[in-house]
């Protein structure tokens, strides 16, 4: 299974863990607007795939169809704005276990991604590492004595790296203290987004929180600062939690009948979706659902969203069509244990 159908640690509050470096190669100016210049880049990557290694493929987006192209931000590997860029400048480098993922002339020339389930902050940060560097032997990187890395956009300078955790917080959500954690990640320098980066909405109770800056301060003292607050926030949820099931059988009632109703619904959109399976999560988790398991849960979190959910199905569907088949393969996935 790839690293998205996987239970980690904390993976009842913490989903999964990034590591994303922003890299400029020295040779070329910053963000590539023409074909000319991209295909300049391309080639030498093309070049030194054999150097590479890690099981990465060079992918054009450009060859890609939609529908797949969604799908990869629709699993947080990609960024829209990397799936849906106009000039069709962009490119990936992927394996095919799919936790590692460089985005080529996204925003910077590189951005180096690795991806785990659960809350592995620095496991997914040595072999981050452990990439960067052998791509800044291959490539070298723009880098400044003073300033640090190089970047596109002033915000990434320095480290050019973004940690960042994706968070369920059902309970704090339910108990109205969402806001006053919100409150605290801000005052410690993290920040907090949706599930799909900068300027997307919280969906289904996913947040992700991520370092702010990244100049003036280490990577390991940003890994070590993330890793302390996301500890604080599982703590909060999961006392939270415990709050909410003093009242067990009200709380048992409310996630029964979110089950319930992605049981046994006929049509049902991306968006109830989120909404329902945020409280079933929350149950399953508790040990309140035992109908379900943790990969399950996962499945129909994955392949509920529209794109994914039509490349399960081999085949595309109109809106009226993915809300028939959505309730299908929930059913489907709840029956197939």
């Amino acid at each position: 299974m790839n690293w998205y159908l996987q239970s980690g640690t904390d993976s009842d509050v913490v989903c999964s863990t990034r590591i994303r470096f922003a890299r400029n190669l020295k040779e070329f100016s910053f963000k590539l607007q023409n074909r000319e210049e991209v295909e300049k880049l391309e080639n030498k990557i093309q070049e030194e795939m054999m150097n590479i290694g890690y099981g990465l493929k060079f992918l054009k987006l450009s060859n890609i169809d939609e529908i797949t192209k969604i799908s990869l931000v629709e699993k947080n590997i990609i960024s829209p704005e990397c799936a849906l860029n106009q000039k069709q400048l962009c490119d990936i480098l992927i394996n095919d276990e799919e936790n590692i993922c460089i985005m080529i002339n996204e925003e910077d020339h590189f951005r180096i991604q690795v991806f785990n389930s659960g809350l592995e902050l620095e496991n997914t940060f040595n072999l981050a590492k452990e990439l960067e560097e052998k791509l800044d032997n291959i490539f070298h990187f723009a880098k400044n004595k003073k300033y640090g890395y190089l970047t596109a956009c002033p915000t990434n300078v320095g480290t050019g790296m973004r940690a960042s955790v994706m968070v369920h917080l059902p309970a704090l959500s339910k108990t109205s203290n969402i806001q006053k954690i919100l409150e605290v990640i801000n005052s410690f320098g993290m920040e907090i987004r949706g599930i799909y980066g900068e300027n997307s909405q919280a969906s289904g109770d996913m947040y992700q929180i991520s370092n702010k800056h990244t100049l003036g301060i280490t990577e390991e003292e940003i890994i070590k600062n993330l890793k302390v607050i996301t500890k604080k926030i599982v703590e909060q949820e999961r006392e939270a939690r415990k709050y909410l099931a003093k009242n067990s059988i009200d709380l048992e009632d409310e996630v029964y009948r979110d089950f319930g109703i992605l049981s046994n619904c006929r049509k049902i959109s991306s968006k109830e979706t989120r909404k329902l399976l945020s409280n079933v999560k929350m149950g399953t988790d508790l040990g309140i659902i035992r109908e379900l398991t943790d990969l399950q849960v996962s499945k129909i979190y994955l392949y509920t969203k529209t794109a994914n959910l039509q490349k399960y199905c081999k085949q595309t569907l109109d809106k009226s069509q993915l809300d028939i088949k959505r309730a299908e393969v929930i059913r489907e996935i709840i029956n197939n244990k």
